[in-house]
């Protein structure tokens, strides 16, 4: 078997190089016109992120760049960084250690968000078109199953989809191996002859995600890749439902001296988002998908309802939203 070479020392099978460059070009053209386009990938250092630079270097070589976000959240993320610099200085590939800093709170969504603000902050100081991350099948399925679990509607069960946008930014988001398991991505890297980073919480079974990994691990009769694909299809169910939401907003919704009037046209699954959507510009916060199906079939019984700061009665076959009238503050010294 032939093979392809990034540097005299890292060198990979050619199969998995082409099948990397033809998954990225059904993502993002690279066409004559964007000729000095450039990709910016997102490197972690563990197996997937490494796989990604190890394809991406061979496929594309000239035409991509790397970056490390270290959290400070281990003390080992700032040697795994440097570990990742170091490879790319190997496959010719510029490379940049983003620090950011996590505070107090949900660690693993702000984490989220540091990183991605901190990416996209790169994206846009170096000129790159886009970013590719490493999400693959197995993250697709096991996201899915876990939601299930939690008997999650299509907005909980749609799966991370293979073009987006850095979140509040509008750069493409690429995923291109999707399509692939991660013992693929493993191949790619132990192939390859390079050691990956490994983080201890993919191993703690105090975590669901690591539970269900296990557990699909010794269950062969699943297919892991048809179970991403699924969440694909609920990713275009998902789209659809909220383009229709936003259709029965615009028909249905109608401003009143005190609030919002909304009259129902739509199915249950469109009339819940609008809901949702209400409830958010009244009252300025998230409400849980229970809380919006509760409020629902109250309504739905002509049960005048509460949620959040805001009453909600049904009258002429709509329903009215307002803010809850403040109550006046009791006078010194009264019961």
């Amino acid at each position: 078997m032939g093979s392809t070479a990034t540097d005299s020392h890292v060198i990979l099978a050619p199969e998995p190089v082409e099948r990397f460059r033809t998954d990225l070009a059904v993502l993002w053209h690279w066409g004559a016109a964007e000729r000095e386009a450039r990709l910016g990938l997102a490197v972690s250092g563990g197996p997937d992120s490494l796989a990604m630079l190890l394809l991406a270097a061979s496929a594309f070589p000239g035409r991509i760049e790397a970056a490390t976000v270290d959290h400070g959240l281990r003390a080992e993320s700032a040697q795994e960084a440097a570990d990742v610099g170091a490879l790319c200085a190997r496959l010719g590939v510029p490379h940049a250690i983003l620090t950011v800093e996590v505070g107090e709170g949900n660690v693993q969504s702000m984490a989220r968000a540091a990183r991605y603000a901190a990416l996209a902050g790169w994206i846009e100081a170096r000129g790159l078109a886009a970013l590719a991350t490493a999400h693959h099948a197995d993250d697709q399925a096991e996201t899915l199953l876990m939601r299930l679990n939690r008997a999650s509607g299509v907005a909980g069960l749609a799966g991370t989809r293979a073009v987006g946008r850095v979140p509040e930014t509008a750069i493409p988001l690429l995923r291109p191996l999707l399509g692939w398991r991660r013992a693929e991505l493993a191949e790619v890297v132990a192939q390859a002859g390079v050691e990956p980073a490994q983080d201890p919480s993919n191993r703690d079974a105090r975590y669901d995600r690591v539970r269900l990994r296990q557990a699909l691990a010794e269950a062969d009769w699943i297919d892991v890749v048809a179970v991403a694909q699924s969440a694909a299809h609920l990713a275009d169910a998902d789209a659809a439902l909220a383009w229709m939401a936003d259709l029965e907003y615009r028909s249905c919704v109608k401003r009143e001296p005190m609030g919002l009037r909304y009259k129902p046209q739509a199915p249950r699954a469109v009339a819940l988002r609008v809901l949702a959507r209400i409830v958010t510009e009244l009252d300025g916060q998230d409400t849980r998908g229970s809380a919006i199906a509760r409020l629902f079939e109250s309504l739905c019984e002509g049960q005048p309802a509460s949620i959040g700061n805001l009453v909600v009665r049904p009258n002429a076959g709509g329903w009215s939203f307002a803010k809850a009238p403040r109550r006046a503050p009791k006078a010194p010294g009264k019961g």
